[in-house]
């Protein structure tokens, strides 16, 4: 009912008439798609070679949607479908067996004659080159003669109809809470300055006088860059292998699913955050999979990596997404429900949490904690900034530059990330602070009954919930003295 309420009020705001920008869009998601797709015998592909001949009704139905919404003025700025295009060029100059259309022909499993190889490749192929390829390019041509040209240049939503209404209603969609722009711009500011507070103190304890001077040491620091795209992967490993034995204390219900750590394919690696999770199959036949992006990994500092591990996978995505996945007793909408301030709020309290299960045992480590948590309060403002102060791209840059010490290329990638998905960014402090805070009332209510393991396993035995639902569940729990929570 949530949902189809939502639905039928961001229906006045035309989301469809901008389905594209560097995240979103058939360009990423095709190949994305053919990545998940399984590949167990010929009928698997069979599926993939019917999907690649509707890659040009694909595109012409999505560049329908974009030119209604161009027409009426809504569009995202220009500087970001100029990225798209760039995309969209990378791909469709590819050789077909070198992209990532053709990429599950280059092992065929053992269930698939050498026969239907033979025809599986040259059917395969001739859509991509006859198919696919073309109107990748016949997109390109309509993004630069077409489209671009009629984008907007403001870098906030306030520049299409109704873009104060939207970014609003957006709002709610994002935190499922009662928040205006400006109340979440001085909530983030006050968390700029809380973390900022516990980011001095250790580069005091670390000889520093200041956080820039600490912040500058960071990018010459030689132990906190890796010297290949391998290391950033291991490390990320390593974190996830120490947390996962620490699991059990904190939760009752632990995952089945497995969970791999992979590279950003190279085609969507420029325009990606640092790291991402896709979520495995329900019946645990392909796994929860962390993408950790290795493009400038020399650039990238390590010290946030502890935080993010734990953000994309244990605690956070993989084990509550797979959990959701695994609970009976649930209708199955509810087990692959999604609300942002609930998903990416665990994940950013899976940071913190990390901290009280005694992690971050390394100051630097510790400092890249508080910096990935410091990049979500930023948000808070720079998002509101932008979308409802009417700042410039330039100003959410320079407010990133003035209060952490990020990373100049996840600066310009988050930026624009923030741009093109106005209010999501929200959701993410939003949600921890009010899992803290619903923590901190059960703590106190429940004295000595409380457990912690009781608490986490409360949050995520029903699947993700509306942060307002979420509170009134954990106010029934206290009420019944907490324990064991019962579906």
């Amino acid at each position: 009912m949530r949902t189809l309420i939502d639905d039928q009020e961001g229906a006045r705001f035309k989301e469809w008439e901008m389905p594209v920008n560097q995240f979103n869009g058939p360009q990423t998601s095709i190949p994305q798609t053919i990545a998940i797709m399984p590949f167990d015998d010929v009928k698997d592909y069979d599926n993939l070679i019917a999907r690649l001949q509707k890659v040009p009704r694909l595109f012409a139905q999505v560049q329908e949607s974009m030119t209604l919404g161009a027409d009426e003025g809504r569009t995202p700025p220009r500087f970001l479908m100029e990225q798209v295009l760039k995309q969209v060029q990378k791909l469709a100059s590819m050789k077909p067996e070198e992209s990532p259309f053709l990429a599950p022909l280059k092992k065929f499993p053992s269930s698939v004659p050498a026969a239907e190889q033979k025809r599986i490749q040259k059917e395969a192929t001739n859509a991509v080159t006859t198919q696919v390829l073309p109107a990748y390019a016949r997109f390109g041509r309509f993004l630069t003669a077409q489209y671009i040209p009629k984008a907007h240049e403001e870098s906030g939503i306030s520049a299409i109809p109704d873009g104060a209404a939207y970014y609003a209603f957006r709002i709610r969609q994002s935190t499922t809470l009662d928040k205006s722009a400006d109340e979440i711009h001085k909530i983030g500011l006050a968390e700029v300055a809380r973390d900022e507070a516990e980011m001095l103190a250790i580069a005091k304890k670390l000889g520093f006088t200041d956080l820039k001077a600490f912040n500058a040491s960071l990018k010459t620091n030689p132990k906190l860059h890796a010297t290949s795209p391998e290391q950033v992967v291991t490390t990320y490993q390593g974190y996830l292998d120490a947390m996962k034995t620490k699991l059990p204390q904190l939760f009752g219900r632990l995952p089945k699913a497995p969970l791999t750590i992979e590279r950003v394919p190279a085609y969507m690696e420029q325009q990606q955050a640092q790291a991402y999770y896709q979520p495995g199959t329900p019946d645990g036949k392909r796994p929860g999979e962390v993408f950790v992006n290795t493009y400038k990994f020399a650039d990238r500092g390590l010290e946030n990596v502890e935080a993010v591990a734990y953000h994309e996978g244990l605690p956070g995505h993989h084990l509550q997404i797979a959990i959701s996945q695994e609970l009976t007793g649930l209708p199955e909408f509810r087990k692959q429900s999604y609300y942002t301030a609930y998903t990416e709020g665990w994940g950013l309290y899976s940071e913190r949490l990390g901290k009280d299960a005694g992690f971050y045992r390394d100051p630097y480590s510790d400092y890249g904690r508080l910096e990935a948590d410091i990049w979500r309060a930023i948000r808070l403002v720079v998002d509101t900034g932008v979308h409802s102060k009417h700042w410039t791209r330039q100003q959410m840059v320079d407010f990133f530059h003035d209060h952490s010490g990020i990373d100049e290329t996840n600066i310009q990638a988050e930026t624009d990330r923030y741009i093109a998905w106005p209010a999501q960014a929200l959701g993410y402090k939003m949600g921890q602070l009010k899992l803290l805070e619903l923590r901190e009332r059960a703590r106190t209510k429940l004295g000595p009954k409380f457990s912690l393991s009781d608490y986490h396993d409360l949050v995520l035995d029903s699947g993700a919930l509306p942060l307002d639902v979420l509170d009134k569940r954990v106010d029934n729990w206290i009420a019944a003295g907490g324990g064991k929570p019962k579906l």
